[in-house]
């Protein structure tokens, strides 16, 4: 979850629009066709089953919510899973499920979303930053390993898959020498996405997914936890429900008793049979909207190699991308800078948004995270250049094509005509994500 640029700023009356930056007049805004950054499309097989939860009796935490488990556990390959009300949710209760003594360190992204090292801290843990290579947004066994040099052994990693591309899980574990069970993912992207031939949601110790609005399986709000490891899956199960040894769906089943016992602190953190509804019945469209996310993103590659300047992310491991967010570097070779180029976009009716605001750059972090003494180059230098650009299954052709024309336009002194631009030499990727529908 993050802000998004959706369109440009209300300015007072009287005062005209901003020149646009090639100097050609921009058409009027009811003129313009709108492109949002996101948008959320609840089904009607969705709308119905929501309906029909509201109609039962029973809205909270019940038998919708354990078949949606069910089914989320078959769909990423895992032994259990445990719906809760979001994934910031999902990783504080991984994160406290582990066990870890008091203030122990846990290595997270420098570049992901605030929300990961607030789990962090709220586990009564403490983040380690750790740097990125600004070519995939991701960490490297070299930045961890230096990380772990200079902030000492961490207790636990969070590894997280960007935009939803697959992350080497084994190799950054082993470079911060911890084990597998040792490792949280943020899997808030990656719904859809294989390291390998392995689908994400049972590589390590406990995974955490987003069913946020923007996410790739919309709900509005709500997360999911898989893992392999029965006690872990138990101990969260009772943990979002304030640590209840029985949730109020158990204890009014025939032959269940009103009794309960409280062992350990818990959250409020369970997901309700409403969101449930909505979750199943939208995870039969998944594979129709991952196809249509990928052909998406395979127009934006193409129409975007003869661009200069506006760079796609690689792929840090070999596996399947889940193309949760189209992500470019605005590089100095473009002549315009990221924030200006933002606004341009909004003026234009495209909106953007940047992932992420680098965790060192934002108070409460500088306060409570570690952060290396020679601190984070590979952020300091991406976060500049980061831009997401439009992705969602209900974008047309035709506004993919309307997105890379205006970031063609916008180029300062950009030459006219058929050869203006040639095809940019294609540079080698550390790995490229396998086509939609391989590994599985």
């Amino acid at each position: 979850m993050t802000i998004h640029r959706l369109r440009p700023r209300q300015r007072p009356v009287g005062r005209g629009r901003p020149p646009a930056l090639d100097g050609a007049p921009l058409a009027p805004e009811s003129a313009v066709e709108k492109v949002p950054f996101a948008v959320t499309r609840i089904s009607p097989e969705a709308r119905r089953a929501a309906q029909e939860v509201l109609a039962s009796g029973w809205v909270t935490t019940g038998h919708e919510t354990e078949l949606f488990e069910s089914e989320f556990a078959a769909y990423v390959e895992a032994e259990h899973a445990i719906a809760v009300s979001s994934c910031t949710a999902a990783l504080e209760l991984a994160l406290r499920a582990l066990r870890l003594p008091p203030d122990a360190t846990v290595l997270v992204p420098a570049v992901t979303f605030c929300g990961a090292a607030h789990a962090v801290l709220h586990a009564g843990l403490r983040p380690v930053l750790v740097d990125i290579d600004p070519r995939t947004a991701t960490p490297t066994p070299a930045t961890v390993a230096e990380a772990v040099r200079s902030c000492g052994r961490p207790q636990a990693m969070m590894v997280l898959h960007y935009a939803g591309a697959p992350a080497p899980v084994a190799a950054l574990a082993e470079a911060a020498r911890l084990p597998l069970a040792r490792v949280v993912e943020d899997a808030a992207h990656a719904l859809g996405t294989s390291v390998g031939d392995l689908p994400v949601g049972s590589l390590s110790r406990a995974t955490c997914f987003s069913f946020y609005a923007t996410k790739n399986l919309p709900i509005g709000e709500g997360g999911m936890v898989t893992t392999d490891d029965a006690e872990l899956a138990a101990g969260i199960r009772r943990a979002r429900l304030h640590g209840m040894s029985a949730d109020a769906w158990r204890r009014m089943l025939p032959g269940g008793r009103w009794r309960y016992t409280v062992e350990e602190a818990g959250l409020k953190a369970n997901m309700t049979d409403v969101q449930a509804a909505i979750g199943r019945a939208q995870l039969q469209h998944f594979e129709e909207w991952q196809r249509r996310r990928h052909a998406l993103a395979a127009r934006y590659d193409k129409a975007l190699a003869v661009v200069p300047g506006i760079e796609p992310l690689d792929v840090p491991a070999p596996g399947r991308h889940a193309r949760h967010l189209y992500v470019v570097r605005v590089l100095a070779e473009y002549g315009t800078g990221r924030d200006e180029l933002v606004e341009a976009l909004a003026a234009r009716g495209i909106g953007t948004s940047v992932h992420f605001i680098p965790l060192h750059h934002l108070p409460h972090f500088q306060r409570t995270a570690l952060t290396p003494p020679d601190g984070l180059p590979g952020a300091e230098l991406l976060f500049p250049q980061l831009l997401s650009l439009p992705l969602h299954p209900f974008l047309s052709e035709a506004a993919v094509d309307r997105v890379c024309g205006e970031l063609a336009r916008l180029t300062p002194d950009r030459p006219t005509g058929p050869h203006a631009h040639p095809s940019r030499p294609t540079r080698p990727r550390t790995a490229m994500a396998r086509p939609y529908g391989e590994g599985r």
